[in-house]
C-alpha cells in the first residue's frame, strides 16, 4: 500500500524489453555480479553501459570516474543541480566534480533511482543494523573500494553514488523513507559514456534497501 505521505512519482520510463537472463544465469553477453559484490567496468566514450535487475527488487550502486584522471568523479550534487531534479532519468546527464558531462541516461524502464544516500559501509551496518551486533558485513563502499582501488581511486574519493533502482523519498517533515525497489525481473537502466570512464557497479549489500534480500545484478557494455 502506498504511504499517503509519499510526494514523489516516478519519471516516465522507457519501454520494457524482455531480458533473456534470469535468477539462474545472465543472458548471453552479459556479466553477472553475484549478490553483495562489485565490479570495475571500463566504458569508452560512445559506449553504453546497461544495468539489469534479473530478479527484481535489487539496487545497483553506480560510481563513475574518468579514465584520464580518477580525481574527476561523479558528483551527485552537480548532477542534481544541473538537471534541476533529484530524480534523474532518460535524457538527463551525469556530471563530474569538475562540471564535465560524464554520461547521458539513454534507457530507463523504471524511472525511480536515488542520488542522496552514500554507499553502505561497515559503519552503516554498525549504526543502522544493530541486530547484526557489529559483525563484518559485505558493503557497497568496500566493494567499490576493491573494484576502483587498483585503478588509482582511493577510498576518500568515493562519494555519493547513483543508486540505480533505489526508491528513496522524503515526507513533509524531512524524514527519509526507503521503499523496496519497484523493479520487475528484467528492468534495465543504461548510460552512454560521453568521456572514457571507469565505472564501479555493485549489487547492493544492504538488505533493508532490497526488501530484505540481496540478489544479483547483470551488466553489459556495447
Amino acid at each position: 500500500m502506498t504511504d499517503p505521505r509519499r510526494p514523489r512519482t516516478p519519471r516516465a520510463p522507457t519501454a520494457f524489453h524482455p531480458y533473456d537472463g534470469d535468477a539462474s544465469a545472465p543472458a548471453p553477453g552479459w556479466t553477472r555480479l553475484p549478490p553483495q559484490t562489485g565490479l570495475l567496468v571500463p566504458v569508452a566514450a560512445g559506449q553504453t553501459l546497461e544495468i539489469v535487475d534479473p530478479c527484481g527488487e535489487q539496487v545497483a550502486d553506480l560510481y563513475l570516474v574518468t579514465a584520464a584522471d580518477p580525481e574527476e568523479c561523479l558528483s551527485a550534487g552537480r548532477t542534481v543541480d544541473y538537471n534541476n531534479t533529484l530524480y534523474v532519468s532518460t535524457g538527463d546527464r551525469l556530471w563530474s566534480n569538475r562540471s564535465t558531462v560524464l554520461a547521458t541516461i539513454v534507457a530507463d524502464s523504471v524511472g525511480i533511482h536515488d542520488l542522496t544516500l552514500t554507499p553502505c559501509s561497515q559503519q552503516t551496518f554498525d549504526v543502522l543494523y544493530p541486530e547484526f551486533g557489529g559483525a563484518p558485513h559485505p558493503s557497497c563502499f568496500q566493494n567499490l573500494c576493491d573494484a576502483l582501488g587498483p585503478a588509482g581511486v582511493p577510498p576518500d574519493r568515493i562519494g555519493t553514488t547513483m543508486n540505480v533502482f533505489m526508491d528513496v523519498w522524503t515526507s513533509e517533515d524531512g524524514e527519509l523513507h526507503i521503499d523496496p525497489p519497484p523493479t520487475r525481473a528484467g528492468d534495465r537502466f543504461a548510460i552512454r559514456a560521453e568521456v572514457d570512464l571507469l565505472a564501479g557497479v555493485t549489487a547492493c549489500s544492504a538488505e533493508k534497501s532490497n526488501n530484505g534480500h540481496c540478489t544479483p545484478i547483470d551488466v553489459r557494455v556495447s
